[in-house]
């Protein structure tokens, strides 16, 4: 291609530069101002002829005689058609192609009444390029689907991706849909319960009492409408007590026997509830039927505490490093009446719980969850939905003589299902130590008295139940009113 750049002082010199170059076929194919002048690119109109029909064989080109070159026109025939193409300079790029476009159309027109020339031979059709699997897909998806075909020549059709990306969307929806119809129902019963004020009463006692609004709302739901404030009160101590298992009517846990092993978190009084455990079984049955062993590696004087235990009931306390030293201790203490592993305390987003999970996976040993009965009520979820079980998870309230509020502990017992095989009151060994009854704990866990910072008051209830949880659902399906 013959494209050249012409510079002068002004247009209408760099044009007639480009006139003198190009002849009568000069196109002007862009203009700037420069620091020396005016800069014109141009070039003649054959060479975008034959841009335009295409990079042809010799064979297939025009068969009509050449057209002879014109003798080249004086400067100043030039300068006098300057003025036509300086005007154009002006013109937006738009403009200017659609000019360039009626230059080439009238010059072609011209030609074919001097001399008709021939139409150059069609190029041959380049193959048709196959459109990538994935692309078409898409298109078959957004356009309106084909004609159908005869039974024998359908092929099976795999799943389109837009058809999971809509599966996506459409579980989105119902999603949505559920959440809106909760908020609804939630909003329905917060304005019945206002209107009803045993109920109102009911559920801030409950909240104040710790009980999460998830399964006070599953209770207070199922509560009937006619009773009074005494009534209510005792029904909804029946269904807290209904709902809380505990080993009552089974033989406590020092006459069952068997290998224990105490799990949960740092400093919820494991190794103190192994001691007392030990104390129930060697005052029952004698020193010579309980076993003590410790996987308590981490903190320091663990393996001591349980040691100075063990020598003020008479039994010696063992230490395991591994598995295979708890796999030979078990096999050495096989004829004890009761065997107790205390554990390490560890948190539940610790990276060494599954060390310790794996520790324990053996057919004899049963896990005893240690709960602390003063903690809060997502601290105690935590736990237990970190060293859950696949079998029923059985538990220990500890320090129930330091819990404040008890609603926090039986709640989670309740939502989670767990087997409550006892609780302990104190220091002192054995002698805090009590049988898990449920109607004592929910008793005075509706004791609670006092003014507390952490309160509700009526008017904060509708953000207490507004906000439903992932286990609300659950624990309305297993609620036994």
């Amino acid at each position: 291609m013959n494209i050249q750049r012409f510079t002068a002082a002004t247009s209408r010199e760099a044009l007639a530069k480009a006139r003198l170059a190009f002849g009568e076929g000069t196109l002007i194919l862009s203009n700037r101002p420069t620091e020396h002048g005016v800069e014109v690119v141009a070039t003649a109109e054959d060479t975008l002829a034959s841009l335009d029909r295409g990079a042809a064989s010799a064979a297939n080109k025009l068969q009509a005689a050449p057209r002879r070159p014109s003798p080249p026109a004086s400067y100043q025939e030039v300068a006098s058609k300057v003025e036509e193409d300086a005007e154009q300079l002006a013109m937006s790029t738009l403009s200017f192609q659609d000019y360039v476009r009626e230059r080439m159309l009238r010059r072609r027109h011209e030609a074919a009444q001097g001399a008709p020339e021939a139409l150059p031979a069609p190029a041959p059709a380049a193959p048709e390029r196959p459109r990538p699997p994935a692309l078409t897909q898409r298109i078959a998806v957004d356009i309106a689907p084909p004609a159908p075909k005869p039974a024998a020549a359908r092929k099976p059709q795999t799943l389109p991706a837009t058809a999971a990306v809509s599966k996506g969307v459409m579980d989105e929806l119902h999603a949505m849909k559920e959440l809106i119809e909760d908020r609804f129902n939630t909003l329905t019963w917060l304005g019945q319960a206002r209107q009803n004020p045993i109920q109102s009463n009911m559920m801030l006692k409950m909240i104040r009492a710790g009980y999460s609004p998830t399964l006070s709302r599953a209770i207070l739901e199922r509560m009937p409408e006619e009773m009074d404030a005494a009534e209510s009160v005792r029904w909804v101590m029946d269904v807290l007590e209904r709902n809380l298992h505990t080993d009552a009517g089974t033989p406590a846990l020092h006459e069952e026997g068997g290998v224990f092993a105490l799990i949960g978190a740092t400093g919820v009084g494991k190794t103190t509830t192994a001691a007392k455990l030990a104390g129930l079984c060697a005052r029952t049955h004698g020193p010579g039927s309980v076993g003590l062993i410790t996987l308590d590696t981490y903190r320091i004087g663990a393996h001591e505490q349980l040691r100075a235990y063990g020598k003020m009931l008479g039994v010696v306390a063992h230490l395991a490093h591994d598995k295979a030293a708890l796999q030979d201790l078990l096999g050495l203490l096989s004829n004890k009446k009761m065997v107790l592993i205390d554990t390490t305390g560890i948190a539940p987003r610790d990276p060494r719980k599954r060390e310790l999970m794996e520790l324990l996976d053996l057919p004899a040993i049963k896990r005893l969850l240690v709960l602390n009965a003063g903690g809060h009520g997502d601290t105690l979820d935590e736990a237990v939905n970190c060293f859950k079980t696949n079998t029923s998870q059985q538990a220990i309230f500890s320090k129930i003589d330091e819990a404040v509020k008890l609603g926090p502990a039986i709640d989670a017992a309740i939502r989670h299902q767990l087997l409550l095989r006892g609780i302990t009151t104190g220091q002192r060994v054995p002698e805090d130590w009590e049988s898990a009854v449920a109607s004592k704990l929910v008793r005075m866990s509706m004791r609670t008295a006092g003014i507390s910072a952490y309160d509700p008051k009526v008017s904060d209830l509708g953000f207490f139940f507004s906000q439903p949880t992932s286990t609300q659902g659950a624990a309305k399906g297993r609620m036994d009113a």
